[in-house]
Parts: C-alpha cells; sequence; structure tokens
C-alpha cells in the first residue's frame, strides 16, 4: 500500500548508508598494521557509548599513520549511524579553508548536498546544533594546527553519545593542546624476515621501501650491490637523503619537473600541471612517465598528481638548499613569508623562475612596486588574494604565465610587454581598461572573469592564436572590440551576465569556436551576423536575453546541435531552415519560441516546452517522434479533444506523446501490468498496439529531468529503442503518462507465418535537484 516514491525513497537512503560503509583501500602491502589496529580499537573504548571518545595517532611522515586509520575505519565504520573521514586535511585548508572543511563534514554526515555555513564560528554553531544527536564516526586526518581542530571538533558535546574520533597529525603537542590524552605513536615497522634487509636500509618507512624497490626494479646484481653501498653509507643521514638518492638520478628536465610539482602541484590536476610545466620550458610527458615509474608520484582514480608528504618535504627543502639564507637566490618561492620577504626588501633576482602563492589580503605587501623588475627570469607568476601598498610598476616581460586574481591596480603597467605570454588572467580584479595587445603569437588564453571595472575589450587582431576568451560578470562591459569576431583559432568565447552588454560584435567568422556562452546578458538585443560557415559551433548559450530574432545568416552554423533560450525576455522568431540541424532547443520558462512558415523537417530531437507546435506551427516539424508537452501551461497543442488531434500529429509522423494525466481520461483495455514490462504473442500482422506508461513524481521540484526509454524485443531480439528525455522547470508535484503508437515502427520485422513473442520494456531514470 506505500506509495512508489516512498519505497523508492527508501531503496535510496539504504544504498547510500551502504555506499558509505564501502571499505577504503588501506595498503598495497599491509605489513604491520594489524597490530595497530588493536592498539588504537583498544583506546577507543567501542564497547561504550557513554560518551565522545577521541585517539590521536601520531608519528612521522610516511610512517603509517593515515594507512592505520583507513584500516580502523573498516573495522569498525557498520558501528555508527554517520561517518566522515577528511584526508589531507593540513593542504586542504591551506587550499579551500575551514569553512569548506565544514561543510564537507556536514555533508557527509547530514547526507546533504550543497550545505553552506558562511564562515568557520557560524560553521561550528551548525555542526553543534546538527550533529549533537548523531552517533559519529569522525576520522581527521593529517591535522598540524589546533585551529584545525577546534573548527571541526571542538568539544564532545558536539556530537552524540558513543561518537569515536580519530586525529592523525605529525605533533603530539598539538593533540596535547587540544586536551586529547588518549594518544598512540605509530613506530617503525619491525624487522620481519621477509622484509629484514630492505626495511632496514629504509629506516621502517613502508613508502622509502617503495621508493627503493622501484629504483632496483629490473636491473642486474651488479646496480644493487652498488646501490646497497650507496644507501649503506647514508643509513645514518635523514630520510631525506635516502629518498634523495632517487631525485639524483633524475636527468635535469625530471629534475625540474619533481621540483614543480613538489613546491607547488601536488594534488593538482594532470592535465593543469602538464600545462604549466610545458610552460615552464619542460618535457611534461615523459618526465611525468619517468617519475611515475620511480614511485616518486602517482596518477590517482580522478587524474590528480599525488605525491607523499615525505617526497614533497624532500623536493623542497632541495630548493630551500639552493639558498638557505635568502629566499631571493632561490628559483621557486611558494612559502608567503618567503615571499613577502623579496617583495618587500626588493630582493628579487634572475635566480627566481616560478612564484606561485596563496597571500591574505588581511597582510599588505608593503613594496616599492619595483620588486619584480630583477626577476628576468621569471617565467610563472600566480598570485591570488594579495593586498599591496602601492601598485605594481614593474613586471618582467620573461612571463609565460601571468595569473594574479584580485590585482588591485585601474591598470597594468606601462611598459608590459611579454612577447612569450601564454596564459593571461586578471579575474575579479579592479582593471579598468588595457591597451591593445601587441603582437603575441603565443597567447592562447585570456581570462577577465569578474573585472567589474572593465568597460570595453580593444583590439585583439594582433593576438591571432587566442583559444579561449573569458568575460563573465563583467557588469560594466559595454563594448566588445570588432576583432573578436574574426580570432581564426577561437575555441571558448564565454561573457555571461555582461548585463550592459547590448551587442557582442556586428559580424562574426570564427571557423574554430565550438562553444558560445552568453547567457544572462539582459540587454543583448542582436546576434552577430555569420559571415562563413561555422561547423564546429556546438553549443549557443542565449538563455536570459534580449533576443527577438536570429539573423537570417545563422543558418551559417551548420555544427549547431544544442541552443539554449531559457528565460528570453521576449519571443524568439527562428528561421525554419535552422531546426534540421539543432537536436535540442530548450526554451523553459518563457514565452515561446516561433518558427517562420517555411516548410522544414526538424532533428528527431526537440525538447518543446513553451512552444506553440501544432496548428500554427505543427506543419514545419514533419520529422518530430518524441514531443514533450508536460509542465507547461502555454502549449498549443490541441484542438477539439485529444482524440482528434493525436491522430493529427500521428498522420504528420508523430508516435509518442507525453502530457500531464490531467489533461485527459485514460481507459485500459486489454493488457494491464504493474511491472516494468509487457508480454505478448502474434503472428503474421504486428497488433496494433497504443501503449500507455504512468509516471508519479509525488514530490515537488525545481528541477527535474526524466530519461523515459522503451525497448521492445521480438522473439528475444532487440527491434526497437527509443529514448525521449524530457524537462521540468517548475515548481511543482507532476504526474505524466506516456502514450506511444508502435504500429508504424513495427512492420516488417518478424516472421509472418509463425508465432512470435514480444516484450515490451519500459524503463526511466528521473534526476532532481
Amino acid at each position: 500500500s506505500e506509495s512508489e516514491y516512498k519505497f523508492i525513497g527508501k531503496i535510496v537512503e539504504e544504498v547510500s548508508i551502504r555506499i558509505r560503509c564501502i571499505p577504503f583501500h588501506v595498503a598495497n602491502y599491509p605489513v604491520g598494521v594489524e597490530s595497530r589496529i588493536l592498539e588504537v580499537t583498544s583506546l577507543l573504548g567501542l564497547g561504550s557509548d557513554e560518551r565522545t571518545n577521541t585517539v590521536g595517532i601520531y608519528g612521522i611522515g610516511g610512517i603509517g599513520k593515515s594507512t592505520t586509520a583507513r584500516a580502523v575505519h573498516n573495522l569498525i565504520v557498520d558501528q555508527f549511524e554517520s561517518v566522515c573521514f577528511l584526508a589531507g586535511i593540513r593542504e586542504r585548508a591551506i587550499n579551500h579553508g575551514l569553512a569548506h572543511l565544514q561543510e564537507t563534514l556536514l555533508s557527509e554526515i547530514l547526507g546533504e548536498k550543497d550545505i553552506k555555513v558562511g564562515d568557520v564560528y557560524r560553521g561550528i554553531s551548525i555542526i553543534k546544533r546538527r550533529l549533537q544527536r548523531k552517533k559519529v564516526l569522525l576520522i581527521l586526518d593529517d591535522v598540524d594546527k589546533v585551529e584545525h581542530l577546534r573548527a571541526l571538533a571542538g568539544g564532545h558535546d558536539w556530537f552524540g553519545l558513543g561518537t569515536k574520533i580519530i586525529i592523525t597529525t605529525r605533533d603530539k603537542h598539538l593533540l596535547a593542546t587540544h586536551g586529547i590524552v588518549k594518544v598512540y605513536k605509530v613506530k617503525e615497522l619491525k624487522n620481519e624476515k621477509a622484509f629484514e634487509l630492505f626495511i632496514s636500509y629504509c629506516h621502517g618507512l613502508p613508502l622509502a621501501l617503495e621508493v627503493i624497490g622501484s629504483r632496483f626494479f629490473g636491473k642486474s646484481l651488479d646496480v644493487w650491490k652498488s646501490s646497497l653501498d650507496k644507501y649503506e653509507r647514508v643509513l645514518r643521514k635523514d630520510i631525506h637523503e635516502i629518498l634523495k638518492v632517487s631525485y639524483d638520478d633524475l636527468d635535469e628536465d625530471e629534475k625540474g619537473i619533481f621540483l614543480d610539482i613538489a613546491c607547488f602541484f601536488n594534488s593538482y590536476k594532470i592535465g593543469y600541471v602538464k600545462e604549466l610545466l610545458y610552460l615552464h620550458g619542460f618535457h611534461a610527458d615523459d618526465g611525468i612517465q619517468v617519475l611515475t615509474d620511480k614511485s616518486l608520484i602517482k596518477i590517482d582514480a580522478n587524474s590528480c598528481v599525488r605525491m607523499h608528504d615525505l617526497i614533497q618535504g624532500m623536493g623542497r627543502e632541495i630548493v630551500r638548499q639552493e639558498s638557505t639564507l635568502e629566499p631571493g637566490r632561490r628559483s621557486r618561492l611558494w612559502f608567503s613569508d618567503d615571499i613577502f620577504h623579496v617583495l618587500e626588501e626588493n630582493k628579487g633576482t634572475d635566480t627566481i623562475e616560478v612564484i606561485i602563492t596563496n597571500l591574505h589580503k588581511d597582510r599588505k605587501v608593503k613594496w616599492c612596486g619595483k620588486a619584480f623588475g630583477q626577476m628576468k627570469n621569471l617565467r610563472i607568476l600566480i598570485i591570488r588574494n594579495a593586498g599591496f601598498s602601492i601598485d605594481p610598476q614593474i613586471l618582467p616581460n620573461s612571463l609565460r604565465v601571468l595569473d594574479w586574481s584580485g590585482y588591485e591596480s585601474f591598470s597594468l603597467p606601462f611598459d608590459f610587454n611579454p612577447k612569450n605570454l601564454v596564459i593571461h588572467s586578471l579575474r575579479d580584479s579592479c582593471l579598468k581598461r588595457f591597451k591593445s595587445l601587441n603582437v603575441f603569437e603565443t597567447l592562447s588564453f585570456l581570462d577577465f572573469e569578474d573585472c567589474k571595472f572593465l568597460t570595453e575589450i580593444p583590439s585583439l587582431s594582433r593576438v591571432p592564436n587566442l583559444k579561449s576568451l573569458w568575460l563573465d560578470y563583467c557588469t560594466n562591459l559595454f563594448k566588445i572590440h570588432d576583432s573578436v569576431g574574426f580570432l581564426d583559432k577561437l575555441v571558448l568565447l564565454s561573457a555571461k551576465g555582461c548585463i550592459q552588454l547590448e551587442s557582442l560584435v556586428p559580424c562574426m567568422n570564427l571557423p574554430s569556436l565550438e562553444k558560445l556562452d552568453l547567457r544572462g546578458c539582459s540587454r543583448l538585443a542582436s546576434f552577430p551576423e555569420v559571415l562563413g560557415v561555422m561547423e564546429n559551433l556546438k553549443d549557443v548559450y542565449l538563455d536570459e536575453t534580449d533576443l527577438y530574432q536570429l539573423p537570417f545568416t545563422f543558418g551559417n552554423l551548420v555544427g549547431l546541435q544544442r541552443l539554449f533560450l531559457r528565460s528570453c525576455q521576449r519571443m524568439i522568431q527562428i528561421p525554419s531552415y535552422v531546426l534540421p540541424k539543432v537536436e535540442i532547443v530548450t526554451s523553459h520558462h518563457r514565452r515561446g519560441v516561433r518558427s517562420s512558415n517555411d516548410a522544414a523537417k526538424v532533428s528527431p530531437k526537440v525538447s518543446a516546452n513553451a512552444m506553440c507546435v501544432y496548428n500554427e506551427y505543427g506543419k514545419s516539424f514533419l520529422n518530430v517522434y518524441s514531443l514533450n508537452v508536460s509542465s507547461n501551461n502555454v502549449i498549443e497543442v490541441c484542438s477539439p479533444s485529444w482524440n482528434q488531434d493525436e491522430h493529427k500529429l500521428k498522420n504528420m509522423g508523430y508516435s509518442l506523446f507525453c502530457h500531464p494525466i490531467h489533461r485527459r481520461r485514460v481507459i485500459m483495455d486489454k493488457v494491464r501490468s504493474n511491472e516494468p514490462s509487457v508480454h505478448l504473442w502474434f503472428r503474421k500482422k504486428f497488433p496494433r498496439i497504443a501503449l500507455c506508461c504512468f509516471f508519479e513524481t509525488g514530490e515537488s521540484f525545481d528541477n527535474m529531468v526524466l530519461d523515459f526509454k522503451l525497448n521492445v524485443l521480438i522473439n528475444g531480439t532487440k527491434q526497437l529503442s527509443t529514448s525521449c528525455v524530457y524537462m521540468f522547470y517548475r515548481k511543482r508535484k507532476t504526474d505524466q503518462k506516456f502514450f506511444c503508437d508502435l504500429q508504424c515502427n513495427m512492420d516488417g520485422r518478424f516472421s509472418e507465418n509463425e508465432w512470435n513473442h514480444v516484450e515490451i520494456v519500459g524503463m526511466s531514470c528521473l534526476l532532481c535537484n
């Protein structure tokens, strides 16, 4: 008797719980883990639910703290109502902030998406209020500041009775400061027979064993002996020296790649890393492969570069040793205090090649503005959220990457002329204007997103290789130079939210363009004349614009697949000759889309929400087999009755319909089934089958996408498979029914002299937001 959607909800809840209980991968060779698990679980006091219990695990980097935490998680996870494992807190706090970590914690424990806390103090209040009655297993991995603990697990009263908290850190004093009494020190592995030789050479660290072993793999006995002699000479030195032996085996290009990753790119996407390595002058593909083979880095399942913190520390120490006393004489700068020192003391030199940092605006750089003047070899400059006492007077012309988010000056230095610049990004800056760019053969990426003071884009005619141009949310931008319409290499042009922009460019011929995004340009009243055939443009977004018609030359967009027209101010007239090329036309929440009266065929997929289709315009859509008229109060598909219209539409080629249930009574004859499939037999002639399927959402959603699939099998062989996607953009409960006439699709696909078995299977997938 339970309604279907409630039953589905229970299934989703059960599956979600089981997914959360999927065990983590602990280690490829979990040697010695069992004894550590016993120690930690004993400290946790699993048999008692009287209070929250916290255990700290500490030890040097690479010793196995995270491995132990994952193993304990796998053993006890099914004893808790909710679970959260926050890995890599030290790095994530730097990159994303504590508020983001609080949001992640709440999302994983509560199973809710898009939780926002605003700031850390409000996040603390929300965690205490929403989790104080939940029995939670919380694991905080790689904590290096007491502020992390105060923001994520500040007190035992934050969580319900029986909660267990595990914290891993290198700093035992941090645990004591937070009042954690129960602690476990992870010690070096004991020498076991199978690993006695290797473990002794690597000081009991499994990580070092992996690195050393990969260096020996496939080598001759003489190489083994020689290498072991070298390890014996550094046996009593710090593990840094042991790992550095693998670094010393690299060639100069591979060393540079290794140091860049250690200093800047750990945990970044591999594609982004390769691009910046190339711009630094390295052969990224070969070098990445060598580092992977030597176990110095790994590429994880999410295509991110991963470097163990012990190896990263070794790489950064190598750079520090380039000049232990003066950071300005090092090749790479990433530590904020070193960067402040170099800029404020004007200590820049031509040794510096890369600066990447995320500074804090609450601490301004008090400088003369000329510190970059001596950095003649600076190739990559990436600065986030920095505050400066005065504007920069000089920027080095050697730059290949200038990515300065929050740039506070109204303009760039007058004599800045970086002829080898490839990436130029000043998003969220105070830039008011920039001069017409000189000849920049190499510039491919230009980003001025969220530049609120920028009013116009000058000529880009001398930037022939530009591939991406981002102008999103430049709310005072009102003019874009005509030359932007004739950039042969431009692949992406995005100007979302430019609310003062009335015209993009008068004309365009962009043969390489693949995506044009003008969403939210509320004053945009005209579309450019398309002067040449553009085969590569697949997606055009014109949502929330003031367009009322498209030019005749719009038909030159011969590769167009998706045209988005949601929430437009006025009715848009689309030339009928455009429609055969368009797979999907969405026009939700708007007054309508008109087609010209010229007869033309439309491609088989048309989402016709808010579109006048039949009576006035139906004759232009002779090829449509899937027509969605649901969730719409202004559809004109019917005249006197649905019976007559369905007959007329079928004569025009329609065979599948969807509309709200309340529009019409439904009479079911012959076959009725509550199952997702229907079975029947026939011979000679395929029977007249009018299939009717009901779908009930039950709940009210802002956005809903229903993917309905229909398969027809004759004698076990699939003879027909059709798929229709229906999108609803109104917050309302909606019950739908689907009609399908199979007669016109099935003739001639069977043996007329034998009995034939038919199975009709309907499947649906609902995605809601």
